[in-house]
C-alpha cells in the first residue's frame, strides 16, 4: 500500500470477496488514515466461505483498535541472537550470489558485512549501553551493502576500503545514527571488519582474525560451506561478539527493569482517572505526590525564601551563573507549590476546577511530569523523581552560593549533579578562564587530570561523583569489567580545567590573534622562565620581545610540559568519553579525555561512559 493504491485495493477487496479468493494488503501502517474506509468496505460485504483478507503492518500507534479487534492476529518476530542474524542473511542470498565472479576475498567481504550487519542490529539489545537507541538497521541497509561489496570487487583494481567506510558509513548504516558517540562505534567496527587483512589472513600474511568468535572461513565461494561455519556458532551470544563488556547483562536488566517498573505503573492506574474530575479517584492517586511534596519541604524555607533577580554586577561568570541557578531553582520550587497547592484545594473540595489544575492532574496521573515543569527544567520523566530532584539541588545551590561568594570554590570538591544545568557551568567556566588569559573562548580546551592538578590552567575545579559504566577506572588507566564486576563504579575525584589547543600558545608568544600576555608571565613554571629570561631574552607586560632560537625553546619547553598541546595525556594513551546527567544517556555534559593505554577501539565498543549520579 501506498499513495494512489487505495482505489485499486478497494476494487480487488470486491472482486476477490465474490470470487472467494485470497487478498493480501501490505504496509497498512503507511495509510493509517485510509483504514476508516476499509473498516466501511469491509462491513458492507458479502462474501464467499472461500474468501479471505491478509493485512500486513508495522507497530503504530494510531492504528485502527476496531480492525484490530475484528481480526485474527499473528505477531512476527525475528528470533534473537547473531547466529541467527547471520543465518537469515545467508538465507536470504543465493548461491551465485556469493560464488560470483569465483573470487575468494569477494565471498569473505561478504561473510564479513554479514557479521557486521548483525552485530549492528543485535547490539540494539543492550540500549542505551550498546547503543543510545533503536535504530532502523534493515533488510534495505542489508541490499544496499552487498550492491557496494559486489561493486567494489569489479575489476582487477585494489580494494577500496575508504571507498566502502564513506558509504556505510555516511550513507546507509550511519545516515540513521544521530549520535556522535554511536557513530564512533560504528566507526570502530567498519575499520574493524573491512580492511586489507581480509584479503592478508587468505594469504597467510596476516594469522589474526578480525572476528571477536575464533572461527576459520572456508577457502572456497560455496555458499554451503559458509552456512556450516555459522552452524558452528554457539547459540547464546557471547558480550564479546559486539565487543560489549562481560556484566553487559547486569547493565541490560537493570534498565528493562527500570522500564518495566514504570509500566506497571502505568497499568495500575485507573483507565478513567485523567478524563474526568473524581474526587476519590483523584484523592488516592495523587495524595502520595501531594504528602511527598509536604515532605521534602519541611524542614527547608524554600517555598518562603525570597532572592532578588540577578544582576549584571557580579563581573565573574562563575559567580553569575550560580546566583542565577539559584533565583531560577528557588522560583521553580514555589511555582510548583502554588499549582500543587490549587490541585489540594480542588481535591479539598474548596476551589473549583480550572484548565491549568486539569492538565496538571491529567498528566500525574498518567504519570508523566506535566509540560508546564519541564518547560522550566528539563529533569527526570517521573514526576516523584522530579520533585526529588528539584528540592536536592534548589538545597544544594545554597551551598554552590555561599562558597562562590567567600572564593572556596576552586578549593573543594564539587559535584556537578547538584546543579540544574551544568554543562552551562562548565561553559562558566570557560569565560572565566578566557578573561584571566586573555583569549578567546574558542582557542580554549576542556581536559581533565587523575595526576594531579593541571599546571597549564589558570583556572580549575576538582570535579566528583562521576560513575562509569562498560569498564573499571583506577585513576591510571581504564580495565576491562569481569563477569561479576558492578555494572556501574565510582570514579575517583578529578581536576578539569580549560587550557590552549595546541598551537594557541605560538599564537601567544607571537602576540598574535590578540592575545595579551599577564604581566606574571605566560608559564606557571616561572624559574625556567626567569632562566629564559636571564638568558638575555626579556618579554615585556603585553608583548613579546623573543628571538626565534628563544621562541623555539620556550615552545619546546611548553610541549615537554604538555602545556596547550593535548593535555596532561597524550592522544594515543587516551580516549574520549562523553559525560551525560542520567544512565540513560540522553543530555552530554561535556567530553573528557581518560588515559585508556591504547587500544581506544576496545573502549568505544564496550560503550565506555560516566554520567552524573542522580540526586
Amino acid at each position: 500500500m501506498g499513495q494512489g493504491q487505495a482505489d485499486l485495493a478497494i476494487q480487488m477487496l470486491k472482486e476477490c470477496s465474490r470470487n472467494g479468493d485470497w487478498l493480501c494488503l501490505k504496509n497498512l501502517h503507511l495509510v493509517v488514515s485510509w483504514l476508516p474506509v476499509l473498516e466501511k468496505e469491509l462491513n458492507t460485504l458479502q462474501p464467499k466461505d472461500t474468501f479471505r483478507l491478509w493485512l500486513t503492518a508495522e507497530v503504530h500507534p494510531h492504528f485502527t483498535p476496531i480492525l484490530l479487534q475484528s481480526s485474527l492476529k499473528i505477531t512476527y518476530e525475528s528470533p534473537p541472537g547473531l547466529k541467527k542474524n547471520l543465518m537469515r542473511t545467508y538465507e536470504s542470498w543465493t548461491p551465485e550470489q556469493i560464488s560470483k565472479k569465483d573470487n575468494v576475498h569477494r565471498a569473505h567481504a561478504l561473510f564479513n558485512f554479514a557479521w557486521f550487519h548483525a552485530a549492528c542490529q543485535e547490539r540494539r539489545n543492550y540500549i542505551p549501553q550498546g547503543w543510545t537507541k533503536f535504530y532502523e538497521f534493515s533488510l534495505s541497509d542489508l541490499r544496499a551493502g552487498y550492491s557496494i561489496i559486489d561493486r567494489l570487487f569489479d575489476g582487477t583494481k585494489d580494494v577500496q576500503w575508504e571507498f566502502l567506510h564513506g558509504l556505510l558509513e555516511n550513507a546507509i548504516y550511519g545516515g540513521r545514527i544521530d549520535n556522535y558517540f554511536d557513530l564512533r562505534v560504528l566507526q570502530s567496527y567498519l575499520k574493524q571488519f573491512f580492511n586489507s587483512s581480509i584479503i592478508d589472513v587468505l594469504n597467510q600474511r596476516n594469522k589474526k582474525s578480525v572476528f571477536p568468535y575464533s572461527i576459520s572461513l572456508p577457502k572456497s565461494c560455496s555458499i554451503l560451506d559458509y552456512r556450516a561455519v555459522i552452524e558452528k556458532l554457539p547459540e547464546d551470544d557471547k558480550p564479546s561478539f559486539f565487543g560489549l563488556p562481560a556484566n553487559i547483562a547486569r547493565s541490560s536488566q537493570r534498565m528493562i527493569s527500570s522500564q518495566v517498573i514504570s509500566q506497571l505503573r502505568i497499568l495500575g492506574r485507573s483507565a478513567t482517572a485523567g478524563c474526568k474530575f473524581d474526587r476519590e479517584i483523584w484523592s488516592n492517586e495523587l495524595s502520595p505526590v501531594l504528602n511527598l511534596w509536604k515532605k521534602l519541604n519541611q524542614n527547608s524555607n524554600l517555598i518562603h525564601q525570597k532572592v532578588s533577580p540577578p544582576n549584571d554586577r557580579q563581573g565573574s561568570p562563575i559567580l553569575s551563573f550560580i546566583i542565577l541557578e539559584q533565583f531560577n531553582a528557588i522560583r521553580l520550587v514555589q511555582s510548583i507549590h502554588q499549582s500543587l497547592a490549587a490541585l489540594s484545594k480542588v481535591i479539598r473540595g474548596t476551589t473549583l476546577l480550572s484548565s491549568e489544575v486539569q492538565k496538571l492532574a491529567s498528566a500525574l496521573l498518567n504519570q508523566k511530569c506535566p509540560l508546564a515543569w519541564q518547560s522550566k527544567w528539563e529533569g527526570p520523566e517521573d514526576p516523584v523523581q522530579y520533585l526529588r530532584g528539584l528540592v536536592a539541588r534548589a538545597l544544594a545551590i545554597q551551598s554552590w552560593v555561599e562558597r562562590a561568594e567567600k572564593q572556596a570554590l576552586f578549593s573543594d570538591t564539587l559535584d556537578l549533579s547538584e546543579l540544574f544545568h551544568p554543562d552551562t557551568f562548565l561553559n562558566a567556566l570557560r569565560q572565566e578562564t578566557a578573561r584571566v588569559m586573555g583569549c578567546s573562548v574558542d582557542s580554549l580546551k576542556f581536559v581533565a587530570s587523575w595526576k594531579g592538578r593541571l599546571q597549564e590552567a589558570k583556572l580549575q575545579i576538582k570535579m566528583g561523583g562521576l560513575l562509569l559504566e562498560g569498564c573499571s577506572f583506577d585513576g591510571s588507566r581504564l580495565s576491562e569489567n569481569h563477569h561479576d564486576s558492578p555494572s556501574v563504579s565510582p570514579v575517583l575525584p578529578c581536576c578539569v580545567g580549560w587550557i590552549p589547543q595546541q598551537g594557541t600558545w605560538r599564537s601567544l608568544l607571537n602576540g598574535g590573534g590578540g592575545w595579551r600576555v599577564p604581566a606574571s608571565g605566560p608559564c606557571p613554571h616561572q624559574p625556567r622562565c626567569l632562566e629564559t629570561q636571564r638568558k638575555g631574552r626579556s618579554f615585556t607586560k603585553n608583548s613579546w620581545n623573543i628571538k626565534e632560537t628563544a621562541l623555539e625553546e620556550l615552545l619546546e619547553h611548553y610541549q615537554s610540559e604538555g602545556l596547550g598541546a593535548y593535555g596532561p595525556y597524550s592522544p594515543d594513551e587516551c580516549i574520549s568519553l562523553p559525560v551525560y546527567t542520567s544512565a540513560e544517556r540522553d543530555r552530554v555534559v561535556a567530553n573528557i579525555d581518560v588515559p585508556c593505554g591504547g587500544n581506544q577501539d576496545q573502549w568505544i565498543q564496550c560503550g565506555a561512559a560516566l554520567f552524573l549520579k542522580n540526586q
